[in-house]
């Protein structure tokens, strides 16, 4: 029979998404059965990863964690999507989750698009109707990213067959300006301190958090398997986006006052601090540290935007914890934080970056006033409200990596089948 032939995982995977769609329908009128549903997909979608790429655990355990901790953090408002707004972090989740699990082009731009478009609802979601004109805003940056991406993804993979110096440029040019857009690196970040001073900061918390992960890791599968001799020159571009990225975004977090504006401004810093990691790809050898160091440094800032965005919503959270995930930002030993700044200035060295690196530590000194002051502000007593739960798991998930060698190893493996196929 010359059929498609389902295998268990894949269809989890279908399972996964015919809950999804059937639950979102009925939350409109039941809005828990959305979040049950997400819940459900989530976990089936982790399960089907792990039982074909068992070495992808770890990192399909840390998208788990931080994607069922922003479906909680959606039980704190009441939503104009009733319901709704679970099954779309659900899809985000089951994207993420996914990403390492092919190497087929057309699939993986295809997952650009599914963790990005959710976004554009979130981002307008709020309790007393929805907020269209943050929405506008963002939507408009966010469809100039996608079409610069895919559009430089297009050119790079036609360059790998039929190699061209200036289409290789512009392709490369491109997917790294549509990246930028994307997540916010300056000086491409307009969007970023208007939208996440006037959207609601549940939403933010998703966007900030699980929307960040798979457009880098695409980027990454996609410049490292098509990467030429003009590699290594192009690299310097990347290496200047992201210091200025560093600056921009820490001195406009150090000037900033409202906390929502700092956060903003942090992102920036924290992208920038990632968007390094691509230069590393001229030095392919070494690519599994930077890899190492990206994820760590994606899930700290995840963790840290969750908690910081749940205590702006809820007004404080317990001051202890906050000051847990202001260190992690900082680079404090032995925090998740920390790990991910470690690998990514090791990588840089290795590619030989020595002054990308001294960047990065003047500007990781930069932040700690910020961090330090953004804890104060936002610390509490303790409460036991569903808010200082919820910093609690996002404490926890920076802690986990106190000895970070099991990540790295799982690293190493996964840095080896991130090349995809064209």
């Amino acid at each position: 029979m010359n059929g498609l032939t389902l295998t268990l995982p894949m269809t989890m995977m279908l399972g996964a998404i015919v809950i999804l769609t059937v639950c979102a329908a009925i939350s409109v009128k039941y809005r828990d059965v959305g979040l049950i549903g997400a819940i459900v997909a989530t976990l089936l979608g982790f399960f089907a990863v792990t039982s074909v790429n068992p070495e992808l655990i770890y990192y399909t355990a840390f998208v788990l964690a931080i994607s069922l901790i922003n479906l909680a953090s959606l039980k704190t408002i009441k939503s104009v999507i009733q319901g709704v707004d679970y099954s779309l972090v659900g899809l985000m989740a089951l994207v993420t989750l996914f990403i390492f699990t092919t190497q087929d082009l057309a699939m993986i731009l295809a997952a650009f698009v599914l963790v990005s478009v959710p976004t554009y609802i979130l981002v307008m979601v709020r309790e007393r109707g929805a907020n269209v004109e943050v929405g506008i805003k963002y939507i408009t940056f966010m469809v100039l990213a996608t079409i610069l991406f895919l559009i430089g993804a297009i050119l790079l993979a036609y360059t790998k067959n039929a190699y061209n110096e200036l289409l290789y440029i512009l392709g490369y040019v491109m997917l790294v300006l549509g990246l930028s857009i994307e997540v916010g690196v300056a000086p491409l970040h307009e969007w970023v301190p208007d939208v996440f001073s006037s959207a609601d900061p549940i939403p933010l918390s998703i966007i900030a958090s699980l929307a960040k992960i798979v457009p880098f890791v695409i980027a990454l599968k996609i410049l490292l398997s098509t990467a030429s001799p003009l590699t290594v020159t192009l690299s310097l571009f990347t290496a200047v986006l992201a210091a200025i990225s560093m600056f921009t975004g820490n001195i406009g977090a150090l000037t900033s006052k409202e906390p929502a504006r700092v956060l903003a401004y942090s992102t920036v810093a924290n992208m920038g601090y990632v968007l390094a990691c691509v230069v590393v790809i001229a030095k392919p050898e070494f690519f599994y540290f930077a890899l190492t160091g990206a994820l760590l440094m994606l899930f700290a800032n995840a963790a840290g935007k969750i908690g910081f965005f749940n205590a702006i919503k809820n007004r404080g959270a317990f001051s202890p914890l906050l000051y847990l995930l202001a260190f992690s930002f900082i680079g404090l030993p032995p925090l998740m934080g920390f790990w991910g700044k470690l690998f990514i200035l090791f990588s840089l060295i290795k590619a030989d970056y020595v002054w990308l690196v001294a960047l990065m530590v003047i500007n990781s000194a930069i932040s700690v006033p910020y961090y330090l002051r953004l804890a104060r502000e936002l610390g509490v007593e303790w409460k036991a409200s569903l808010t200082d739960y919820i910093c609690i798991a996002t404490v926890i998930l920076i802690v986990v990596t106190f000895l970070p060698d099991w990540f790295f190893k799982g690293m190493e493996v996964i840095a080896q089948t991130v090349s995809i196929a064209i």
